[in-house]
């Protein structure tokens, strides 16, 4: 009973998602080529509104899943270099399988079983990284 707000706010998420466009192969496209301000237009506002409701959760003390007030954001010291290999591999990910990583969920539920393969790879990246993590320079 606990997670009917997890799948309302996921529902949500994914009919925001559709009626957007942003899971749309050629927005996506258009976005790495420059071509259209769209799919900029969505980031920017997920971002805005990200850090709205954030520093709103932080204001109201709003409860996390595990029923504390507290939020953990650790920031990372900054490495331009990591950040620009990781978010090249990010991209590169993205702009080959025509979506990241929230819109692949939406994509299956709307019945685009071919990402579940996306997902599968997804899914097989991050265990893989899990077992090398320790041995790689961070």
């Amino acid at each position: 009973m606990k997670n009917i707000p997890f799948l309302i706010v996921g529902i949500f998420f994914g009919i925001v998602m559709t009626k957007s466009e942003a899971i749309s192969w050629f927005r996506i496209h258009e976005m790495f080529r420059f071509e259209s301000f769209h799919m900029y237009g969505i980031i920017g506002t997920a971002v805005v509104l990200g850090a709205i409701i954030i520093a709103a959760m932080k204001r109201f003390q709003m409860k996390n899943w595990r029923g504390t007030t507290e939020l953990d954001f650790k920031p990372t010291p900054l490495s331009v270099r990591r950040h620009l290999i990781a978010g090249s591999i990010f991209g590169l990910g993205w702009a080959l399988a025509g979506a990241c990583p929230g819109p692949m969920y939406v994509l299956i539920g709307n019945g685009y079983w071919i990402m579940a393969l996306i997902m599968l790879g997804a899914v097989a990246g991050t265990y893989t990284y899990g077992l090398v993590r320790d041995r790689l320079p961070h």
